[in-house]
């Protein structure tokens, strides 16, 4: 009898760490998913702004293409830099601890390959993290270069950004809010009015600026 609660209790705590186990694996997976479309986000919404920016002033549709494309690198550069500066920090504070914790002999090794493989696995990719920064940045950067590209008439071409935009924009603002647990609506028409706002604003003032001769 005393054998079985044993069994019982060891299957138990069995599916317990497996449970355990799929919940990290999924907030990871979550977590990385999220910062991603966070990235596409910001890249949507700055290129859009700079092209909406430079269409205030200049109607020709190569401009338009250039500044949105100079964002998308200077953007994309930017991000992966930040991203790999911070990870790598991190990365650089994880083994100062571990290496700590091994002196004081507060880890407990099973098997010294099996300890340093999950060690390699756990500790952060600092250029992976810069990758996806910029890949995120650049595909949602794509969204109003690729809606600009092929129209001439400066107003459709406006209105068409606008459309293209607004549809990524609650598109994001709904992967967002699912991968972070938000209420759906709440965080679709905040990333919408946010994406809304920043473009508006970059408009305005530059065409104040341009229409100033400053």
């Amino acid at each position: 009898l005393e054998q079985q609660q044993q069994q019982q209790q060891q299957a138990t705590t069995t599916l317990e760490i497996e449970s355990d186990e799929d919940t990290f694996d999924y907030s990871k997976r979550s977590q990385w998913l999220r910062a991603a479309v966070l990235g596409a986000n910001d890249g949507l919404v700055s290129t859009a702004s700079i092209m909406m920016g430079v269409g205030a002033v200049k109607h020709d549709i190569k401009a338009m293409i250039l500044s949105g494309f100079a964002g998308l690198v200077a953007g994309a550069c930017s991000m992966a830099i930040g991203e790999f500066v911070s990870v790598y920090s991190q990365l650089d504070i994880e083994v100062a601890q571990r290496k700590r914790e091994k002196e004081r002999g507060q880890r407990r090794v099973r098997d010294p390959e099996e300890d340093t493989n999950e060690e390699k696995e756990s500790l952060p990719n600092p250029l992976q993290a810069a990758a996806a920064s910029a890949l995120a940045f650049s595909v949602g950067a794509m969204v109003p270069l690729l809606a600009a590209s092929f129209i001439r008439e400066y107003k459709v071409r406006l209105g068409v950004i606008v459309a293209a935009v607004t549809f990524a924009l609650v598109v994001f603002g709904w992967l967002g809010a699912v991968l972070g647990k938000a209420p759906v609506l709440r965080s679709a028409l905040r990333v919408l009015f946010g994406g809304w706002m920043a473009m508006a604003i970059t408009f305005g003032l530059t065409k104040l600026i341009g229409s100033s001769a400053l």
